[in-house]
């Protein structure tokens, strides 16, 4: 079982203006959300544990998680609405986020909503910007310490400085993760935010010295850098694909990469640095075509097992 702790939201779009105003698309959204769908297709075992509000938009975003068979059994259920998130594509399909609300329901998650959750999970996934708010953060923190040595962890910063804009946060959240984290994704584009100057091979040192056993750069359309101690830093090119826009690309190579890794039983600490390089090179593969078709639709549209090829 990968537990995915994080958010679950509404993603707001423009579908073009109106003489008044502009016409609204609201789709499921939330990288932890999207997460645990995209493992969910790809055939993994994924428990979401994120607070849902009871609201309209929560209750629908409970019934999309049940119906991709995501279980959500534990998932916290605070007095509070649901968050929506306006984003705005660039022409180069690049997406802005805005956050609309405060005091949400995937903030209000706490200490005391851990106690569920079980203590033999395969994989523990943490990311995105409830890492980077409270009460939350603490709360994900505190799951971690717990669970360091029993599960792999998996970490995806997915900085978004429109909902928390103080970098000092996100660096604090990075660097507290650094030294506890199994398997870290992060995008080039989080590195120079949070990190400025920091050049991507000089990040993945860093988080290998500091104790990381698999490190992944994601580099949009220029492909991918990975590493471990044991093989050292590895390059692949994009997939070619039409772009229609990036949302949820990242979230979808990431759970592309953790079911690859389950099914090769290799979702373990120990089996990420002693993994060769044609076993660490296969799951990268994988991982970059399932985020290709991503790529391909409108919006987080995370592709099915049976839609991802076998090879490039």
């Amino acid at each position: 079982m990968i537990v995915v702790c994080g958010e679950a939201l509404f993603d707001v779009f423009s579908d073009g203006e109106t003489p008044d105003g502009y016409a609204l698309s609201a789709r499921f959204g939330g990288s932890p959300f999207n997460l645990a769908v995209g493992l969910a297709r790809l055939g993994a075992t994924p428990l979401f544990f994120g607070g849902l509000s009871n609201d309209m938009f929560g209750r629908k975003l409970t019934a999309a998680l049940q119906s991709e068979g995501v279980d959500i059994s534990v998932a916290p259920r605070p007095a509070a609405s649901t968050a929506l998130v306006t984003v705005d594509v660039g022409a180069n399909g690049t997406p802005t986020y805005t956050l609309y609300g405060s005091a949400t329901a995937e903030r209000e998650v706490t200490t005391a909503d851990l106690a569920p959750l079980p203590l033999d999970a395969a994989a523990i996934h943490v990311g995105s910007y409830c890492m980077a708010v409270e009460p939350v953060a603490s709360t994900l923190k505190a799951l971690v310490t717990r669970q360091q040595g029993r599960s792999l962890i998996a970490f995806d910063p997915n900085v978004r400085l429109t909902i928390q804009p103080d970098r000092s946060v996100w660096t604090d959240a990075i660097s507290w993760m650094l030294p506890v984290t199994d398997l870290l994704k992060i995008s080039d584009e989080d590195i120079e935010l949070v990190f400025p100057g920091l050049a991507p091979q000089a990040f993945i040192d860093l988080a290998l010295g500091a104790g990381v056993a698999l490190v992944v750069v994601t580099l949009g359309g220029n492909g991918v850098l990975a590493a471990t101690r044991a093989v050292g830093t590895l390059s692949l090119p994009a997939q070619n694909v039409t772009v229609v826009d990036t949302v949820g690309a990242g979230d979808t190579f990431q759970a592309a990469l953790l079911s690859h890794l389950s099914r090769q039983r290799l979702l373990t600490r120990a089996a990420l640095e002693t993994a060769d390089r044609p076993a660490l090179l296969a799951a990268l593969h994988f991982a970059g075509r399932a985020a290709a078709i991503t790529c391909s639709r409108r919006g987080a549209d995370m592709p099915r097992l049976e839609e991802v090829p076998d090879h490039d």
